[in-house]
């Protein structure tokens, strides 16, 4: 089991911002990978999934990092 946290800030206005690349490592994962819909959970954004056999659980929080 592994668990994938992708770092960033919520919100529009950090979209784009440098900082946020947790939250688009996360993005890309859940595309190649073809994990679950992002669900609410943990005060973060939450999917699961298989990846080579393995149990992954990937999550954005949802609270910001300052």
């Amino acid at each position: 089991m592994f668990l994938i946290v992708g770092l960033g800030n919520p919100g529009k206005f950090y979209k784009n911002n440098r900082h946020n690349i947790g939250f688009k490592i996360i993005d890309a994962i859940n595309q190649k990978f073809g994990l679950s819909k992002q669900k609410p959970k943990f005060k973060g954004l939450l999917t699961t999934g298989n990846i080579a056999d393995k149990k992954i659980y990937a999550i954005k929080p949802l609270t910001f990092m300052n």
